[in-house]
């Protein structure tokens, strides 16, 4: 069984995304204020768009998945429309790898990395959960393949790394570890701050009630009940005309909703888009074999640099895993 997937130009992505907005989205042209957060899909992406939106907005989150688009919409789902008319400062998500990445040199771009083994993990039950994928009863062995070979929508895990790699040390990039982020996250959200602007960065270390909300806001557990609700209401349920007719819903979301009213599913009230949000996860996956192809394709890919330094525990131990 594989995921419903097309190939526009030569990149994959689902089948519900409208290739047009997708050709239009590689079209953007940066603002010098905007900021992008960037990652392979299920590397601490949501996470990172709330940390970010906390931050800008004073510990204020979004409420609805309406409003979460708005300050943070999804550039290859919505195109630019919704980016150009989203209130400033805003950021915005992308899954590109940097040689299809809108750039300029003047905006930011925050990149978050994560262990292959858990983003495999994390994408084989994103890729189950959401009804467009049309995957609902795939297993882990058959998804393994499709992640081990690079045919995931988005690319090969890999070589986005290493294209974001490369750039790691620009001025206006900031590169982040989800697993960090995860062991240290005050840490985390004022190295992140600081990047967007050092007058956020002050505010957090002047008041530390605003600082302990952010994390509790951004915190797993909230997530869960926030985000999954909010994304099960949207994505998971049987869409309707008034949705799909509402003049306001980008061109990009429309068409995701039409695929999903021409194709059969289970409604779902509550997407699990965070589900477990810990590191290790893989652990419960992966037979012995499968550890060892991943580990072996980890070695191979990243020869010649030093991303091993990125997850040294996976290094020290490769003669075990």
């Amino acid at each position: 069984m594989t995921p419903s997937y097309q190939l526009v130009d030569g990149f994959r992505i689902a089948k519900a995304f409208s290739p047009d907005t997708f050709r239009k989205a590689l079209s953007y042209k940066p603002r010098n204020d905007d900021i992008f957060i960037v990652t392979f899909p299920k590397c601490g992406t949501t996470w990172t768009q709330h940390i970010v939106i906390n931050i800008l907005k004073r510990g204020i989150p979004p409420e609805t998945y309406e409003e979460f688009q708005k300050l943070s919409p999804f550039l290859e789902i919505t195109g630019p429309g919704l980016v150009e008319t989203m209130p400033r400062p805003g950021a915005i998500k992308t899954h590109l790898p940097f040689s299809l990445q809108p750039y300029s040199p003047q905006a930011k771009y925050i990149y978050v990395a994560r262990n292959p083994f858990d983003c495999c993990v994390s994408f084989y039950h994103h890729t189950k959960e959401f009804p467009f994928y049309q995957f609902p009863e795939g297993t882990f062995d058959e998804y393994f393949e499709i992640f081990i070979n690079g045919q995931t929508d988005f690319g090969d895990y890999f070589d986005h790394l290493l294209s974001w790699y490369e750039h790691r040390n620009d001025p206006n990039v900031l590169f982040l570890v989800y697993e960090n982020m995860k062991a240290d996250t005050q840490a985390a959200v004022l190295k992140i701050a600081k990047f967007l602007n050092q007058e956020y960065e002050r505010i957090l270390l002047e008041d530390d009630n605003l600082m302990e909300r952010i994390i509790r806001q951004t915190n797993v557990e909230n997530m869960k009940n926030s985000v999954n609700k909010n994304f099960g209401n949207f994505f998971g349920l049987n869409p309707n005309d008034d949705q799909i007719n509402d003049p306001n819903l980008p061109e990009g979301l429309k068409y995701i909703l039409k695929f999903m009213k021409n194709i059969e599913f289970n409604p779902k009230s509550e997407i699990k888009i965070v589900r477990k949000g810990i590191v290790g996860d893989w652990k419960e996956h992966f037979s012995p074999a499968q550890s060892q192809q991943l580990m072996a394709k980890f070695c191979q890919k990243i020869q010649g640099t030093d991303i091993d330094q990125l997850w040294p525990e996976f290094f020290v131990a490769k003669n075990q895993i």
